[in-house]
């Protein structure tokens, strides 16, 4: 028999694939508030990230896994397709080509550490995630939430950052890193009463509620067996 995955898990692994691609159209874009410079990706990002809790918490981390691996090869594919239509002859008349290569083509060395990074972080918030529920025997969830959250954050901080830019100064590399890695988590700390709120009544209507106990860890293996 073949599995059945819910509704429910279906959109969230959906919205969780749309914030990964969106948050890496809108990085081009690079904003301030109150002096700090960020790229436009912090906005959307961190909902990934949230959306890897409530996947995590509800169904467990190899499903969780299956969705980032799901977001990987989708954004893996809009870079690729992205990159191929740049390549094309523009028309005579079409006077955007500036504008559509700054969106969709990228530097390999961005592309690769935002791929890496996005793969990283993700399965290591899934994986810290996973452990604590089993350890806190499913309590604590917010602490959980952040504390992995912080964790994958960090670790995707420090891999796209010295690869996307480097030869940047130390001092101002880690400055960014630290800013964009505390937006992040300060925006999951804000939101997290909407997200504990969202686990609790999915848990309520799919009647589900995974501990990953005795499993394999191994990122690369999503199946139950």
């Amino acid at each position: 028999m073949k599995e059945k995955h819910s509704t429910t898990f279906l959109l969230m692994a959906v919205a969780f694939i749309v914030c990964l691609i969106s948050s890496n159209l809108f990085a081009t874009k690079i904003f301030s508030l109150g002096g700090v410079s960020l790229p436009g990706a912090v906005i959307i990002f961190p909902i990934s990230y949230i959306l890897n809790d409530c996947l995590t918490e509800v169904w467990g981390y190899r499903k969780a896994c299956l969705v980032i691996w799901t977001a990987f090869a989708a954004n893996l594919f809009v870079v690729l397709a992205g990159q191929l239509v740049a390549w094309l002859p523009a028309a005579s008349f079409w006077e955007g080509g500036e504008h559509f290569n700054y969106m969709f083509t990228l530097a390999p060395r961005i592309t690769f550490a935002s791929l890496l990074a996005f793969l990283a972080g993700s399965t290591l918030n899934s994986m810290v995630m996973s452990r604590m529920k089993v350890a806190d025997e499913g309590k604590r969830f917010g602490s959980r939430a952040i504390l992995s959250s912080v964790a994958g954050e960090f670790l995707d901080s420090m891999i796209f950052m010295p690869i996307a830019f480097f030869g940047t100064p130390l001092k101002v590399l880690g400055t960014m890193m630290l800013y964009q890695v505390s937006f992040k988590i300060l925006y999951e700390i804000v939101i997290l009463p909407v997200t504990a709120l969202v686990v609790r009544k999915v848990k309520e209507s799919e009647g589900i509620d995974v501990y990953d106990e005795g499993i394999s860890y191994n990122p690369f293996k999503t199946a139950e067996n």
